[in-house]
């Protein structure tokens, strides 16, 4: 019992170190214990990431099934914000964290602000796109002409104040490249601690305050992740963390921007070509009505719930590859990804269980629609079934992301997202007749077989002599 008490007292020090962010470096000592203050902070940052998506289609399912749907429809195309977000996100991690492990703290500035000039000239231009198509893009992902009419608003919205998503992101995966990842998580803390309370009152209004339906959900979660990136930006310039940006920092350097450019176009091309493949999805699933779109939505979010508490033990994996090849331990840094593959795994592995046996009620959550818990549930209970592997694929790429070989990612994904699931999808819900369930079985089957591709790569160690 004493024994007991030892680790429960030890396993509670470590929990409140990982939250404070006392450690930042982590090319020696134990590697359990690197993964697991790395691990807590960036878990529960993408628990906050994932109540975004959970809160929102939570309140917009309230308002009516055209709201979840228009959610879904603008969330596919939003995936091409969030690729180039976390295609630099990738890079400035894979960087960073180099420049951390290799004690070059300056030049880790340097990156930082180039990054970020980057991410801000894509937002940019995706803004006046978003704004003035917003209509279009609906339409043309398959919306009915009352859907487009009610909900175009939450699209012009969403792309139009993207600049906060991609800041966000961003800047969040400079704090993990220097192991800083507390600071990460309370950024997402006080996004989303204002994106609950300001989510309801603008839906469906309060006093002064006009009920604005699903529009409001794009203007709240625009507000809170916004005063999350003016949190980020205080943090940086404060020059009290391991990564500040200051005068010396803002200058144009054409060959950080150059290394940076080069690096995330492997990773924003690793989730163009999943969103690409999910905007296809979509359009597949659009073909049998707003109740299968609705209840793939809601199927959707429930597992990016989950998934994204995955991605932080993933982005755990990647800052200790980058630092452990920083500071020249290639086995160190192998050895961080396959524990952290192993505790992923399992973690996935009880939450599949969970969902697979309590479909319905998870779904009936966010929807009392009977056809649209049909299709969530039926959607959640196949997608799970590709979990276990995914567990594994998630964290190799990463793997390969956080040494900065984004192109193996890259290429692996144009295989399985593109050449497998997209015909897969189309063959079975429409050759095979299977509808939407032949559909969510492309999702599973992709999976399974993309991450036996990352297992095979990785183990080959060409990644190891990448140079950033």
């Amino acid at each position: 019992m004493t024994q007991f008490s030892s680790k429960i007292n030890k396993a509670y020090k470590y929990f409140l170190q990982a939250l404070k962010g006392e450690e930042t470096e982590f090319t020696s000592g134990s590697i359990n214990k690197a993964i697991f203050l790395l691990s807590v902070p960036m878990v529960l940052e993408m628990v906050m990431e994932s109540l975004f998506a959970v809160v929102d289609v939570y309140y917009v399912g309230k308002v009516s099934v055209d709201a979840v749907a228009t959610v879904g429809l603008t969330e596919s195309v939003m995936m091409i914000v969030y690729s180039v977000a976390i295609g630099l996100s990738m890079a400035a991690t894979a960087v960073v964290s180099r420049r951390v492990g290799e004690k070059q703290y300056k030049r880790a500035g340097n990156a930082a602000f180039q990054a970020i000039l980057i991410a801000t000239i894509f937002s940019v231009i995706i803004s006046v796109f978003g704004i003035i198509y917003a209509e279009d893009i609906l339409r043309l992902m398959g919306g009915s002409e009352q859907l487009i009419a009610n909900g175009f608003g939450y699209t012009k919205v969403m792309l139009g104040g993207n600049l906060c998503i991609m800041l966000l992101f961003l800047i969040n995966a400079i704090y993990r490249g220097a192991g800083d990842a507390s600071m990460a998580m309370r950024s997402l803390w006080i996004a989303n601690g204002l994106n609950l309370i300001l989510d309801p009152l603008f839906i469906f209004g309060f006093g002064p305050v006009p009920a604005m339906g699903v529009e409001g959900a794009a203007i709240a979660t625009t507000i809170g992740r916004s005063m999350g990136v003016f949190y980020q930006v205080v943090g940086l310039l404060g020059g009290k963390r391991i990564i500040t940006i200051g005068i010396e920092n803002l200058k144009f350097k054409w060959k950080t921007i150059r290394n940076i450019f080069k690096i995330a176009l492997g990773g924003m091309g690793q989730f163009l070509i999943e969103s690409a493949s999910w905007l296809f999805l979509v359009r597949i699933i659009s073909e049998f009505g707003s109740s299968a779109l609705a209840g793939y939505t809601i199927a959707f979010r429930i597992i990016v719930f989950t998934i994204l508490p995955s991605w932080g033990m993933a982005n755990a994996a990647a800052t200790l590859v980058g630092q452990n090849l920083g500071a020249n331990k290639p086995e160190r840094a192998e050895q961080s990804v396959w524990i952290t593959a192993h505790i992923n795994t399992g973690f996935l592995f009880a939450v599949s269980i969970l969902f697979f046996i309590m479909a319905p009620e998870f779904v009936g959550i966010f929807s009392m629609d009977a056809e649209v818990i049909d299709y969530g549930s039926l959607a959640l209970r196949i997608i799970c079934l590709g979990y276990i592997t995914f567990a594994y694929g998630m964290v190799i790429s990463q793997g390969f992301n956080g040494a900065g070989d984004t192109k193996t990612p890259t290429i692996l994904n144009i295989i399985f997202f593109w050449c497998v699931q997209i015909p897969l999808a189309y063959t079975l819900a429409f050759v095979l007749d299977m509808g939407f369930m032949g559909a969510i079985i492309s999702v599973a089957v992709s999976f399974a077989l993309h991450a036996s591709a990352c297992v095979f790569w990785f183990r080959k160690g060409r990644w190891k002599l990448v140079k950033v």
